[in-house]
């Protein structure tokens, strides 16, 4: 399904995954991602909801966190911040560079490289598991917007349209959805 759009807007600078629920995962040369599914071998691959606590409350809901994606902007930010954080550190699926992930609107779709395309869902809410991470990282990944609204920075969640192979250098390419654009809502 290729994309009706010549802009790049970015490209992919890492992939990880964990079969585990951990809060890192671990980088690799490739990712494989499953249409409507996620990741291949990351815990949180499914159809319905596998973060622990939304299974907790209903494990029948949707996986609207199939694939999570960082840019990796935020990483300098926190590094002139005093904080260390490389791909994979942060539990995301796939750290970008060059595209605005949290200045998208839902339902944008991101095609990145020949195949994959993800339907973007929402934000990352970032919980306390960041903060055992590192101390003080909590805080770091939360911003307030020109009215005292909480921003959260900690990346985008999304599910898949389209499978295929991901790895790093791939382009990213965004295609925005019809007027009117909704906002990003934690998810």
């Amino acid at each position: 399904m290729a994309l009706q759009t010549d802009k790049t807007n970015g490209f992919v600078v890492a992939v990880a995954r964990d079969g585990e629920h951990r809060f890192s995962k671990a980088p690799v040369t490739a990712i494989t991602i499953i249409a409507g599914r996620g990741v291949e071998g990351d815990a949180h691959t499914g159809i319905t909801v596998q973060h622990r606590s939304r299974v907790a409350a209903d494990p029948t809901q949707p996986n609207l966190r199939q694939v999570h994606l960082i840019h990796t902007e935020l990483f300098d930010e926190l590094s002139h911040k005093g904080f260390q954080v490389s791909p994979g550190d942060m539990g995301e699926n796939i750290a970008t560079r060059g595209v605005d992930l949290l200045g998208l609107p839902r339902g944008s779709l991101l095609q990145i490289g020949q195949k994959v395309v993800l339907e973007v869902t929402g934000l990352r809410n970032p919980c306390a598991q960041i903060e055992r991470f590192q101390s003080g990282l909590l805080a770091a990944v939360l911003g307030r917007g020109p009215n005292g609204e909480v921003i959260l920075k900690a990346g985008i969640m999304t599910v898949v349209r389209e499978g295929g192979v991901v790895q790093p250098n791939d382009e990213i390419t965004v295609e925005l959805p019809p007027l009117p654009h909704l906002p990003l809502e934690r998810v």
